[in-house]
């Protein structure tokens, strides 16, 4: 379980510390403010730290050492950011030329600390070595649906030099795993029902790897499916697969994107059990209904099982600035919730009017 997590002159990201539930994590703000890149440094960090060859027992390869972990995470950040050079993602300050990023761990062996300077174009200087390596490969879902390029992307990725960043491939490649079969089926069916309930329907995969969806005894090409419910049938089969159990992670960059509010109400329900169920959660949202949904699910419980962090535009050099607390009401500059409030003002007076 990750900790926390320190960004220091990364892009438009806030420096500080930001401190996580074991649960789910939600990240709010306006554009540009460094939502989406916080959940990318994150995620580039989390994947390095993944053996990238198993051993024939099926657990991690030898431990890489200094200089491989250095390009390994040079290599992931550069690949899902795709920023030009490594420097371009080091925030331009006066009297800085240099990013910092620490991630601490309940495990301890994980713990990691690492910065790159303007003048880098792929070198990352390690300070702070891990001595373990994560046993789950961390899950990103885009805002852009997935499951239409399967099974072809991932070859298309790795022969050719292509424009797309590569979180796409990573759960593109994901997507493609077995399903589980036998005990360990039974226990993803509580996840999977309200998901097929949502979609009218099973996702299913041919023996070419493309996703249909089973309906009414027929099946309908996943590019037939509206685009919303195509996040919802990668959802699905992430959890099928098994990809999506204990002790694993998943971002989710702003999941509300092409849902009607009775699918969001559906799936605040399925990431707040996913959390509920081991899964460390990270997502950015800029959807209002979705955070109101998740705070009636998980307000008022014992246990605080999600944290919130509002990143807000900031008047000196700094981008943006950093609140965080254990509810939403912690969180006191929320520009979503201000402009929706002001906007039902707007509504009630031209009614009024009228």
């Amino acid at each position: 379980m990750l900790k926390s997590a320190s960004l220091s002159n990364f892009t438009s990201v806030p420096g500080g510390e930001w401190t996580f539930s074991a649960g789910l994590n939600v990240i709010v703000g306006e554009n540009g403010l460094g939502k989406s890149h916080a959940l990318k440094a994150i995620y580039s960090t989390l994947r390095s730290l993944t053996p990238e060859i198993p051993t024939a027992e099926g657990g991690g390869a030898d431990k890489p050492g200094k200089s491989q972990s250095e390009k390994r995470i040079a290599d992931e950040l550069i690949g899902t950011m795709r920023p030009d050079t490594l420097g371009r993602l080091v925030k331009r300050q006066q009297g800085r030329n240099r990013s910092e990023i620490s991630l601490r761990f309940r495990d301890k062996n994980l713990d990691i600390d690492f910065g790159f300077a303007t003048n880098s174009r792929s070198q990352v200087d390690i300070t702070r070595m891990p001595t373990g390596h994560l046993a789950k490969t961390p899950v990103f879902i885009p805002t852009r649906e997935l499951i239409t390029l399967c099974p072809w992307f991932v070859s298309l990725y790795d022969s050719y030099s292509v424009p797309f960043e590569k979180t796409w491939r990573d759960t593109v490649s994901l997507l493609g795993a077995p399903s589980l079969r036998g005990p360990r089926e039974s226990k993803i069916r509580d996840f999977l029902l309200p998901i097929e309930d949502a979609l009218g329907g099973k996702v299913e995969v041919d023996a070419h790897g493309r996703f249909f969806l089973k309906v009414n005894g027929g099946r309908m090409e996943a590019s037939l499916v509206a685009e919303g419910l195509r996040k919802f049938a990668m959802l699905a089969r992430l959890i099928s697969t098994g990809v999506l159990l204990e002790q694993g992670y998943l971002f989710w960059d702003e999941p509300e994107t092409n849902l009607n509010p009775k699918l969001i109400k559906v799936l605040a329900g399925v990431v707040v059990g996913l959390a509920d169920q081991g899964i460390q959660v990270f997502i950015a949202t800029h959807s209002t209904f979705l955070l109101r949904e998740i705070a009636i699910l998980t307000d008022g419980r014992k246990k605080k099982s999600s944290r919130y962090f509002g990143l807000v535009a900031s008047g000196n050099e700094d981008v943006s600035t950093l609140e965080q607390g254990d509810s939403v009401e912690e969180i006191r500059t929320l520009v979503l919730l201000d402009e929706e409030l002001a906007q039902s003002d707007r509504y009630v007076e031209s009614q009024a009017d009228g």
